[in-house]
C-alpha cells in the first residue's frame, strides 16, 4: 500500500464529529519519520478533495497524527502504523480556595508589592541578589494567561493557542494565569512578585475553559516549546492513564535538554502519582503547607522528586485580580520558578543535573528524610548557590 492509498483509507475511517466524541479520538503513530513525512505530504495534497482530512492534527515530535476514527482495526493493520491509542483527556491540578485582595500574612516590598508566603518560605526572595531568572524562557502548558494583568505584562512573550490557532492564548479559566504569576509575576507598583520575576513566560493554551485537554494537545504544546528552544515546561495537570505517546513526547523533550516539571495530583493518595509526573524524565512535585507538612490533598510517593508550597497560594487571576488556589499545580509553579533562577545562574545545566541539585539542596520534612533523602521541600537560595558552584558537574549526567 502506498501513502496515497493509506490516506484514502484514513479518510474513509474518519468520523466527522468536530472533536466532540472523546472516546473516538485517537493518536496514530508511524513507524518512522519518513513514513510520517510521506503521510503528512499526502494529506496536504488530498485534503481539498477529501475534506475530513482537514480535521487531522499533526504531532511531529512523535511522528504521529491525531484524529477522530470510526474504527481502529483497518488503520492499525497498515504497514506504516506503529501504534494507535485513544487520545484521552486530562485535567489541571488546582483546587479553588477563595478570592481575595491582599492576604494578611504576606510580606510587602515597600507599600504595595506583595511577596506571597510560598515564595518567602522557599527563600526565593533571598536568591534575587544572585539571580532573578533573566533570559530564561518558561513554557506554561495550561489554560492560557490574562495578557492584560498588570503583574504579568512585563513577563509575557509569544505563546500559542492550540485550540484556536488564529487567536492569542487568552485564559478563560484562571488556572494558567495563577501558575504564570507564581513563576514570574513582576509587579513594579502594586500586586505580587513571582519566584523568578525576570523570567519570560510563553503561554501555551492547550486546556479549555473547564480545565480539560486532550493528550494530543499536550503533545503539540511540548513540540512547540521544544521547537522554540524554551528552557522549562511547566505541566500543572495530570491523569491516571498511561499514554505511550505522551511518554515519547516528554522523552524527546528531555533528550533535547528541555526541563519538564509536572504536578503529582490532588487525591491525597499514599503510593501513587499521576501521569506525566510519573515519567522519570520529569521533575515530579508534591505540595506542602505553611507548616512544612505534606498537604493533605497532595499525592505521596517515592516517585515524587521534590515538594513545594501548594496550600492557599495567592497569585494572579483573571481581569487583573488575585486568587488563592491550592493544589500540586501551585507547588509545581514554585519549582519551575526556582529552576529558572538556577538556569539564569548556570545556563549549561542539563535536566538530570537540575533534578540532582534540587533534591540535594532541599530541606528534609521529616526525621527519616534526613537519612533516606526522601520527602524534601525545595530551597531556592541553596539551589541557586549550588547551581553557581556547579562548575565541575559531570556534563554527561
Amino acid at each position: 500500500m502506498n501513502t496515497a492509498l493509506f490516506v484514502q483509507l484514513l479518510h474513509s475511517e474518519l468520523e466527522d464529529t468536530g472533536g466532540t466524541a472523546d472516546v473516538k479520538r485517537h493518536i496514530i503513530r508511524f513507524n518512522t519519520r519518513r513514513d510520517y513525512a510521506a503521510c503528512v505530504k499526502q494529506i496536504g495534497r488530498l485534503k481539498s478533495q477529501l475534506t475530513r482530512l482537514g480535521s487531522v492534527q499533526f504531532l511531529k515530535i512523535i511522528n504521529a497524527i491525531s484524529c477522530n476514527l470510526r474504527s481502529v482495526s483497518r488503520v492499525a493493520r497498515t504497514p506504516y502504523v506503529h501504534s494507535v491509542e485513544v487520545d484521552i483527556k486530562m485535567k489541571v491540578h488546582g483546587i479553588k480556595a477563595k478570592s481575595g485582595e491582599r492576604p494578611q500574612k504576606s510580606k510587602s516590598i515597600g507599600e504595595q508589592v506583595t511577596i506571597p508566603w510560598g515564595i518567602r518560605h522557599i527563600k526565593a526572595h533571598r536568591a534575587w541578589s544572585k539571580s532573578k531568572g533573566s533570559q530564561i524562557h518558561v513554557g506554561v502548558i495550561d489554560t492560557g494567561v490574562d495578557y492584560s494583568h498588570p503583574d504579568l505584562r512585563h513577563s509575557l512573550s509569544r505563546g500559542i493557542n492550540l485550540l484556536q490557532r488564529h487567536m492569542l492564548p487568552n485564559d478563560d479559566n484562571g488556572h494558567g494565569t495563577h501558575i504564570a504569576g507564581t513563576i514570574a509575576a513582576a509587579s513594579r507598583q502594586r500586586g505580587i512578585v513571582g519566584v523568578a520575576p525576570h523570567a519570560i513566560i510563553h503561554p501555551v493554551k492547550a486546556f479549555d475553559y473547564q480545565g480539560s485537554a486532550f493528550v494530543s494537545d499536550i503533545i503539540n504544546g511540548i513540540d512547540w516549546c521544544v521547537n522554540n528552544d524554551l528552557h522549562i515546561i511547566n505541566m500543572s495537570f495530570g491523569m491516571k492513564t498511561y499514554s505511550r505517546s505522551l511518554e515519547a513526547a516528554i522523552r524527546n523533550a528531555y533528550q533535547a535538554g528541555t526541563i519538564v516539571v509536572a504536578s503529582s495530583g490532588n487525591e491525597g493518595k499514599k503510593a501513587t502519582i499521576d501521569y506525566p509526573a510519573r515519567f522519570s524524565q520529569t521533575i515530579s512535585v508534591g505540595a506542602t503547607t505553611k507548616g512544612s507538612k505534606i498537604a493533605p490533598f497532595s499525592n505521596q510517593s517515592r516517585l515524587i522528586d521534590i515538594y513545594a508550597p501548594g496550600d492557599k497560594i495567592y497569585s494572579t487571576w483573571l481581569r487583573g485580580r488575585y486568587n488563592e488556589l491550592s493544589g500540586t499545580s501551585m507547588a509545581t509553579s514554585h519549582v519551575s520558578g526556582v529552576i529558572a533562577l538556577m538556569l539564569a545562574s548556570r545556563p549549561t545545566l542539563r535536566p538530570t543535573q537540575v533534578k540532582l541539585l534540587l533534591k540535594k539542596n532541599a530541606v528534609p520534612l521529616t526525621k527519616s528524610a534526613k537519612k533516606s533523602g526522601e520527602v524534601r521541600e525545595i530551597h531556592a537560595l541553596r539551589a541557586v548557590q549550588a547551581a553557581i558552584k556547579a562548575v565541575n558537574i559531570n556534563r554527561k549526567a
